[in-house]
């Protein structure tokens, strides 16, 4: 083959226009061809996307500094560009940006391999975690033994490539490992996440020791209840599920829990059996059934439950909106954003809300109201508070509430507060309200 020239944009929208009239050929050899070579573009692709984010962060960050903006501004929201052009979190952004910048300039020949379709993305990455202990000298040594025969990894899984990575890295520099696992340990956390079916996730990260021990612990209690006979017909997973909730918060699992929690939910969907969603803060949204159970729950366990009123939209199920005069955001006002918005409003990013943000700042004379507020998380209130970063709120009536984001580059991203739970029936008020509204 000839050379080849690089595609511009414009014949690359093409090409995946072309791409998404692919259909079933019936063949399944075919089909398995088919099945390689996509995955080989998959990783060109990621190889071309990591070039191109350095290339933007290195161009946003020169660019800071010929213009002498503080050396604090110069990294500034370049992440929360990457997140946004790649429709993720500011978080993921992050990692795409360290990925790229490791890949690019101190492990070509992992590089070299992502362009070739012969290692994909999620191998790379574990390459590039497991040497990030390394110094640049350390780090280039351990891609050229393990990627620059571009047939040494074939058919090694991914537990075998972080094994060959770790081995290199204590054999180059023990002592930057032994210094990652003390950092590690000093990053202990306890962290939920939502699973199907109403379930979550809790996640301890500690040292394996005591992960080890804590869970030979949970099931040590739960054979001795089956060996007893008080497992009241719970399997053993069940039990150490349990136990683990007793231990943790000194209650029972049938005596309720001591800790505020926020569920969002229509007075129909829970006094009148009607099957909207609700909505549990931190969770997301809950079927109406478990919702009214778990209300039911708190009340005949004597928990401390407390009804609050919040009044919405009845066409869009938007909140009713609050103002104050002061610059920050009163308690009242504050919580009528947490309700509203649920988790950080910048796309892609669903981190908890930490703060609650001038859309339009105070400083350009924004308002402290709900319409000019939103829940932010830290990371995307900093990044937008970034040279370049422009805000404005968007009023739409009888709709959820909006604002744009613009970005450096001149990009924008909308986002739309989610919907309330609300009434599925129209009282006959209801129905004059919603006809008012639409006639204005």
């Amino acid at each position: 083959m000839g050379d080849v020239g690089a595609p511009d944009l414009e014949e690359l929208r093409a090409f995946t226009a072309r791409l998404r009239v692919v259909s079933a050929s019936g063949d399944p050899g075919l089909g398995i061809e088919w099945i390689d070579a996509v995955e080989s573009l998959k990783s060109v692709g990621c190889a071309v996307q990591a070039v191109v984010t350095d290339d933007v962060a290195t161009c946003m960050r020169e660019d800071r500094k010929a213009r002498r903006l503080p050396r604090t501004e110069w990294d500034r929201g370049i992440a929360s560009q990457i997140a946004l052009a790649r429709r993720e979190s500011p978080n993921r952004g992050g990692r795409h940006l360290g990925f790229a910048r490791a890949v690019v300039h101190e492990m070509p020949h992992t590089l070299a391999l992502l362009r070739s379709g012969r290692l994909n993305e999620w191998r790379a990455t574990l390459l590039v975690r497991e040497t990030a202990c390394l110094s640049a000298a350390d780090r280039a040594v351990v891609d050229r033994r393990l990627c620059s025969d571009p047939n040494s990894l074939d058919g090694v899984g991914d537990r075998g490539l972080v094994a060959k990575a770790k081995a290199l890295a204590v054999e180059l520099d023990a002592a930057a490992v032994v210094a990652r696992y003390r950092k590690a340990v000093s990053e202990r956390r306890v962290t939920t996440r939502p699973a199907p079916d109403s379930m979550a996730y809790l996640s301890v990260l500690m040292p394996m020791e005591q992960a080890v021990c804590l869970h030979a612990t949970l099931g040590r209690g739960a054979d001795s209840l089956i060996a007893t006979g008080d497992s009241g017909g719970r399997t053993r997973n069940q039990l150490m599920a349990d136990l683990l909730f007793d231990r943790g918060t000194g209650a029972s699992v049938a005596n309720g829990v001591p800790v505020a929690v926020n569920l969002v939910i229509s007075d129909e969907a829970l006094l009148a059996g009607e099957s909207e969603a609700a909505d549990l803060a931190g969770f997301g949204p809950v079927p109406a059934g478990i919702a009214r159970r778990l209300v039911a729950d708190a009340v005949g366990l004597e928990t401390e439950t407390t009804l609050r009123l919040i009044y919405s939209c009845p066409v869009s199920g938007s909140l009713t909106a609050m103002e104050s005069q002061a610059r920050t955001f009163p308690k009242s006002l504050a919580k009528l954003i947490d309700l509203r918005d649920r988790t950080c409003r910048t796309p892609w990013c669903d981190a908890a809300i930490r703060h609650h943000d001038h859309i339009l700042s105070s400083r350009n004379k924004g308002a402290t109201t709900a319409h000019n507020g939103a829940g932010l998380c830290a990371a995307c209130n900093y990044a937008k508070e970034g040279d370049g970063w422009t805000a404005r709120p968007v009023r739409r009536h009888g709709r959820t509430h909006l604002f744009d984001l613009g970005t450096p580059t001149g990009h924008h991203y909308r986002s739309a507060a989610p919907r309330l739970p609300s009434a599925a029936r129209r009282s006959e008020i209801e129905a004059i309200l919603i006809a008012q509204l639409r006639a204005s």
